[in-house]
């Protein structure tokens, strides 16, 4: 018995010296790893491969997964958000959804929306601030059968018009155009009475709604509602100021994986609409594909061109703040630079 004892003892001995040497010539192996940048040539650890623990992050998109919220899927399957040391949970929006509601409740912490809603929201008592803006201008339009032949906002009088209740816009043309021969009609989502009744018009977003017009062989145009002067910023990325305040860290590190979503976005979306399409089995790819080259100016186009995808200024918030004061929907005119900032944004 003390035969054996001495016996596997000494095996163990020798055992954990061999196990120590094993560790020691891994560990040098992998420090010239280190040195030579071979984790992807340009000796930068993920934070994977640092070993850290992601932070989980929610964002509630403001409809379902389209190619209006490209930039934000090229972050996830690119690995941006991952490098950034971030674990982004994207959440699909709809008819049910309200952003702005889930974001101040606190149930996401990211959420998307329109410029004009998110003002509206402010004057209801909840504190958002923008943080990029996806699209530099609205691709909001009035569509109409293409033998109609409207040429100006006036020309709806005497028309069916299916717009959604209480949307922004239409306050702003009906005062700022004679539209009192307009029949206003609800807007549903549908567009089967549009397509029967070929006087008639439709609120539509030019990124969208003339494809599928094309699919059904009607030939439609479309009359942007910028046209006019009123054209807020779409698909805001925003969070609360309280959640501004207290996880700053965070939002620095998603918007490090903002801007570089976009631009992957830019020239390899019909690789990304593959992942938005899993996301979204409604939507065909073909869909995405108009959607995305249609988009490109409002994207990439205006002020993004010269500063980078998200780019915002005091004189546009400015403008949108008063257009919405003077329709009676705002109590005060709020200072913009309560309501923006361009801190977490780097410009080209």
């Amino acid at each position: 018995m003390i035969t054996m004892f001495k016996f596997n003892k000494n095996v163990l001995l020798m055992g954990s010296i061999f196990f120590l040497l094993i560790l020691a010539a891994c560990g040098e192996e992998e420090g010239t790893e280190e040195a030579s940048g071979s984790d992807g040539g340009e000796g930068t650890e993920s934070t994977e491969a640092a070993g850290e623990e992601l932070e989980s992050a929610k964002l509630v998109l403001n409809w379902f997964p389209k190619s209006q919220m490209g930039g934000f899927f090229a972050a996830q399957s690119e690995g941006y958000f991952e490098e950034n040391g971030l674990d982004v949970d994207i959440q699909p929006g709809g008819p049910e959804v309200s952003t702005i509601q889930m974001v101040a409740a606190g149930d996401a912490d990211f959420g998307l929306a329109h410029a004009d809603q998110l003002l509206l929201a402010r004057n209801q008592g909840m504190e958002l601030v923008a943080l990029g803006a996806s699209l530099q201008n609205s691709p909001q339009a009035l569509m109409f059968h293409e033998e109609a032949g409207l040429e100006d906002f006036e020309d709806m009088n005497g028309r069916q018009a299916y717009i959604e209740p209480g949307i922004p816009y239409w306050e702003y043309l009906m005062n700022e155009y004679d539209l009192s021969e307009v029949q206003q009609l609800s807007y549903n989502g549908q567009h089967t009475n549009f397509m029967n009744e070929p006087e008639s018009v439709s609120q539509s977003f030019v990124t969208s709604e003339p494809y599928f017009m094309e699919r059904e062989g009607i030939d439609v145009d479309t009359k942007l509602i910028s046209e006019s002067g009123y054209d807020p910023y779409n698909v805001v990325l925003f969070v609360t100021k309280d959640y501004l305040e207290g996880n700053e860290a965070t939002v620095e590190k998603f918007m490090s994986a903002y801007q570089p979503g976009w631009e992957y976005y830019e020239d390899s979306y019909e690789e990304v609409n593959e992942v938005i399409h899993e996301a979204n089995e409604n939507i065909a790819v073909e869909e995405l594909k108009f959607e995305a080259e249609a988009q490109h100016d409002f994207v990439y186009g205006g002020d993004a061109e010269e500063n980078g995808v998200g780019h915002m200024t005091e004189d546009r918030w400015g403008k949108l703040i008063d257009q919405l004061y003077e329709l009676e929907l705002l109590d005060e005119q709020v200072d913009p630079n309560e309501v923006f900032t361009t801190e977490y944004l780097s410009e080209n």
